[in-house]
């Protein structure tokens, strides 16, 4: 773990006796190596000597010298020997009367050659054989070759002086320290990068959480937009730590833990960092996969020592970023000895043994709340669940605010029209957005961001690039424009659609060889309608029904449009209880409800089989709906298309231009509202707080017929207040 100003601070006792510990281990480890080596090495020597060597009387050896019979000395200072090579012909009679003659035989046609000794065996044969004359040592080196040299013996020419026993012992122990040295900063460097090992031979169990003190993290509740309930519930938190004694007068309790959920994007590490730099308290921030480890235990120890550590330095907060990691619901596929089991009923345990004075709080986030263990979830653990979703329109303008406070903008650029068109996007998805956006205005060589370039990223972000090298025949490009333009029409003759804001037949980098970008101009819920549903599948038709009807023909530009609508009516017959077979009945369940929100089929296989029919149903008629629109608008299609044949790209302005019998040329505002002026916006003049609603007429008789007055007080359901109106509830109604 790394550790903050409290602990492990330079020069620290402790700390100082642990390192000369581990040094004095080191040496004594090398020293013992080098001792059981050169023990090892000398014996394996001698052995070998001992072997193929014939050893005489130092005082033989004397009398061979002077009587000059000894050829060459060699000095093994490592044995303490002198080998000895007598000359040619010379004899020497070993203890047990076998006599040895020095024989040099050239190498010849019929003979190898030999430089050995030659003797006679029980049977009278001579046998040749390798072997040194060796005596031990008695006298000095120095004395014995100044002997030899006055006899004439040849000394070896490799003869040095005799080295230290001291300095040869050292000069051997070099290697082993230098090998134990490498050893141990190996590991101990593997256990600060969380690789698991020997983590320094001792640090297996510990804790890889960094630690943030006050406002390291460098980023605040200010950096966070978009998200106000949220950051409300973890502002109380904060509070809770810095002013405890409000809470406990009246007796609440402090929060074990908070868990953070959403899709991805949605900005949860990022509150979690901004609550480091607001507490102004020790911040333990760790993911969970640094639990997991190849040994078993290790992750429930990392555990132990994770809140050990934070209960030093209390009031605290430890942060654990995708719990799920560890927080998977236990069944019976798992083994009792599994680790990450074993990690989370560490945690389980942990969490239950927190002393609520203390002030340690646990937040986590995770994208799959679904997989998580119920005894992980449940009140007096994770007490709150915050989720943090994908922000509204005030909550999109507010988070581009944010992501451009340091960005040059132009005075034409609307905050809120780049936010209406990213209905749908999380926080990262909109800082992808601005820089894209940036970058384009460098490449355009501008010094400040315009809307065309916040547009034109956000359409970088949805379809990619142009294929500025793609090249389409004229019959291809007259398909891909019938195509788009048929999306557009019939988007433009319904209700409930959103107004289309480009058309396009450039080829683009994420296959689509054109789009039509419609654009929302108010900021819609989650509510949909099912003539919003059935109006959607019917622009998804739009395209294919023009190939059909137009060019007679079909292609596999349609298949994107396809799932899309196809998705969109299994949802409403499975989900949402939009089908006249089914009516009211839930055949399918979200499994996923924050990643890619996939549904699981909950029926028996005919069912699902009469719900594909369903869907067909749905189908079909949406796109009889979208054949109709484009035969009824067929010359209004061709002078757009046209025009979109010229132009490569043309905007929703240009496009009503056109219909209307105007110059596309002329007009002002290219991205105004394309929607009919008969045409309302769907649920555009509904305000649900300031609406009034009446009540039944029924209801209204019986009060002028003489109904009992209720008591005027105010606030209380069902009664009246004090100028006689029904009270609102919480939403104004």
């Amino acid at each position: 773990m790394d550790q903050n100003n409290k602990n492990n601070k330079p020069g620290d006792g402790k700390n100082t006796n642990n390192n000369w510990r581990g040094f004095i281990h080191l040496i004594c480890w090398a020293l013992l190596l080098t001792a059981v080596v050169s023990y090892a090495t000398n014996y394996m020597t001698s052995a070998g000597h001992r072997a193929s060597s014939v050893e005489m009387e130092y005082s033989q050896f004397l009398d061979m010298v002077e009587s000059g019979d000894v050829d060459a000395v060699d000095f093994d200072t490592d044995e303490a020997i002198l080998l000895i090579t007598l000359k040619e012909g010379k004899t020497y009679t070993d203890p047990q009367g076998v006599v040895y003659t020095r024989t040099i035989v050239e190498k010849t046609e019929t003979d190898p050659g030999f430089d050995g000794y030659v003797y006679q065996d029980v049977l009278g044969q001579e046998q040749r054989v390798t072997l040194e004359l060796f005596t031990v040592q008695i006298q000095s080196n120095d004395a014995t070759v100044d002997m030899l040299l006055e006899q004439g013996v040849r000394v070896n020419e490799d003869y040095q002086a005799p080295i230290s026993p001291i300095l040869l012992f050292l000069i051997n122990l070099l290697p082993f320290l230098v090998i134990m040295l490498v050893l141990s900063f190996g590991m101990s460097w593997m256990a600060k990068k969380g690789m698991g090992g020997m983590g320094g031979i001792g640090g297996v169990g510990k804790s890889n959480a960094k630690v943030y003190m006050e406002k390291s993290t460098g980023v605040t509740f200010k950096d966070v937009a978009g998200q106000d309930e949220a950051k409300e519930s973890l502002t109380e938190i904060i509070d809770f730590l810095h002013n405890p004694g409000k809470y406990t007068e009246i007796g609440a309790k402090l929060p074990k833990g908070a868990l953070l959920v959403g899709p991805p994007g949605t900005g949860k590490t990022l509150l979690a960092k901004a609550v480091a730099g607001e507490a102004s308290v020790p911040f333990f921030s760790i993911s969970g996969s640094d639990f997991v480890e190849m040994f078993v235990g290790v992750g429930a120890s990392r555990v132990r020592d994770l809140f050990k550590e934070a209960s030093k330095v209390a009031p605290c907060i430890v942060f654990i970023d995708e719990i799920d990691t560890i927080g998977k619901s236990r069944d019976n596929r798992m083994g009792g000895n599994d680790e990450r089991e074993q990690t989370l009923n560490q945690l389980l345990a942990e969490m239950d043994g927190f002393d609520p004075t203390k002030g340690v709080i646990l937040l986590a986030a995770t994208n799959r709340p679904e997989v998580l263990d119920q005894a992980l979830l449940r009140p007096g653990r994770f007490d709150r669940r915050i989720t943090i979703d994908r922000p509204n329109l005030a909550g999109r303008i507010a988070t581009l605010q944010v992501h451009t406070r340091n960005i040059k903008l132009a005075e034409d650029v609307n905050l809120k029209k780049v936010a209406l068109a990213t209905a749908g996007c999380v926080g990262a998805d909109l800082a992808n957005l601005v820089n894209e956006a940036a970058l384009r205005a460098v490449r355009k060589g501008r010094k400040l961001v315009t809307q065309e370039d916040m547009l034109a990223a956000f359409e970088l972000v949805i379809a990619g690039t142009e294929k500025k090298g793609s090249v389409l025949t004229e019959f291809e490009k007259k398909l891909v424009a019938y195509h788009e333009v048929g999306h557009a029409m019939v988007a433009y003759k319904q209700k409930n659609t959103e107004p289309v804001q480009k058309i396009t037949i450039v080829p683009h980098t994420q296959g689509s060889l054109g789009y039509t970008l419609l654009m929302p101009e108010e900021d819609k819920t989650e509510l949909r309608t099912k003539d919003e549903l059935m109006a959607k599948i019917t622009v998804s038709m739009g395209g294919r029904a023009a190939e059909e009807v137009v060019m007679d023909t079909m292609t596999n530009g349609a298949s994107q449009d396809i799932q899309d609508a196809t998705s969109v009516a299994r949802n409403m017959v499975a989900m949402f209880g939009m089908s006249e077979e089914f009516g009211m009945m839930a055949l399918a369940s979200r499994r996923n409800q924050y990643l890619d929100g996939g549904y699981g089929m909950d029926c028996a296989q005919d069912t699902a089989a009469a719900m594909d029919k369903a869907v067909k149903v749905l189908l079909d008629e949406c796109y009889a709906s979208a054949v109709d629109i484009i035969k009824s608008c067929r010359e209004d299609m061709d002078k757009v298309v046209a025009y979109l044949l010229e132009k490569e790209t043309i905007t929703g302005g240009e496009m009503v231009a056109i219909i209307e019998g105007r110059d596309p040329e002329q007009v002002e505002n290219p991205y105004a509202s394309t929607r009919p002026a008969e045409i309302e916006a769907p649920a555009q003049k509904v305000h649900m707080i300031s609406q009034k609603i009446e009540p039944p007429a029924d209801l209204l008789e019986k009060d002028e017929a003489g109904a009992p007055e209720e008591p005027a007080e105010t606030g209380d359901s069902g009664k009246r207040n004090a100028d006689g109106e029904e009270p609102k509830d919480p939403a104004g109604h």
